[in-house]
């Protein structure tokens, strides 16, 4: 028995555990959610060009659940744009930023349990790494299972390698609600994304909705995991997750969000989406995301991030 209304918001979607043809009805952008950009990066539409992928089965895009992060970027200059594209060279060559958030093969965009196929091709890989390395920068996002396993391979090629399953900052059917990594208790960390450009910028604290972890071989960490009881659970079957029998893998010390630097380019990974957008939950239309009381901090986080991306911090 789910025992309080958080209890049920983490378990409405993708960032919050629901069942995948039930949540595309329950998670709904909230476009009436616009913070302030404080002193905009770059003029009204003479920022990076981001692209924003839409090509393979994503659960967000810029048209749909991430339009608010996508509006967001619009305020702070950025141009945004949606791609339909595969990753190529040609794909990628008019882009300053990639962002990739929830990703899937086309099989499991309705059924999230094991086998779970890659979402991007050797060559869409390639592509993408060689891009970074040139001087491109990527925003890999990857939510709780399916996800991680959809993605491990464009992970696994920048040095990322996530737990496939889902990430709980303590013990599973423990507290309530979202995760808070703050700078008090060592989660989040001291870095240029979180101290922004000046101090109305600077960020102490960042809430997260479910998601997954993650390490890295090299880079520096922004979110991590600080409780001992930090737990994922890695079902085969979705639906089957709470049950007693679930492998459960410890995850004390793993990451929620990182930086890294690979060539001349960056790239910035997170284990959860719903922290970089706005939406409605349930029934009960909730706020998830930088719309919930609890994620005051959470849209400068955003902000900081594409900065650090941009070459700005």
């Amino acid at each position: 028995m789910l025992r309080t209304k958080w209890r049920a918001f983490c378990f409405v979607a993708a960032g919050s555990l629901g069942v995948a043809n039930v949540a595309g009805a329950q998670q709904v952008a909230d476009n009436d959610f616009k913070p302030s950009v404080g002193a905009a990066a770059f003029a009204a539409g003479k920022g990076p060009v981001v692209l924003v992928d839409e090509a393979h089965f994503n659960f967000h895009t810029a048209s749909g659940r991430y339009q608010p992060f996508a509006n967001l970027l619009r305020r702070d200059g950025y141009m945004v744009k949606p791609s339909a594209a595969r990753f190529s060279r040609n794909a990628l060559r008019n882009g300053r930023i990639l962002v990739i958030a929830n990703a899937l093969g086309e099989h499991n965009q309705t059924d999230w349990n094991v086998p779970i196929e890659p979402a991007f091709s050797d060559e869409e890989i390639k592509a993408v790494h060689d891009w970074v390395n040139d001087g491109g920068a990527l925003l890999l996002i990857v939510d709780h299972m399916p996800f991680p396993a959809a993605a491990s391979a464009l992970g696994s090629a920048f040095g990322v390698h996530f737990e496939s399953g889902i990430a709980f900052s303590g013990p599973p059917g423990g507290r309530a609600g979202p995760d808070l990594f703050t700078r008090q208790d060592h989660a989040l960390a001291d870095h240029p994304v979180t101290r922004g450009r000046a101090s109305p910028e600077r960020v102490d604290s960042v809430a997260t909705f479910t998601g997954c972890a993650f390490k890295l071989d090299r880079g520096d960490a922004l979110l991590t995991f600080v409780n001992p009881q930090a737990t994922a659970l890695t079902p085969k079957v979705f639906e089957r997750r709470r049950e007693k029998d679930t492998p459960r893998t410890p995850i004390h010390g793993w990451l929620q969000g990182g930086v890294l630097q690979m060539g001349k380019g960056r790239v910035a990974v997170f284990g959860e989406a719903a922290m970089f957008s706005a939406q409605i939950a349930g029934p009960a239309k909730l706020p998830m995301g930088m719309n919930a009381p609890v994620a005051r901090q959470n849209a400068q986080f955003v902000l900081n991030v594409m900065h650090w991306l941009s070459g700005i911090l």
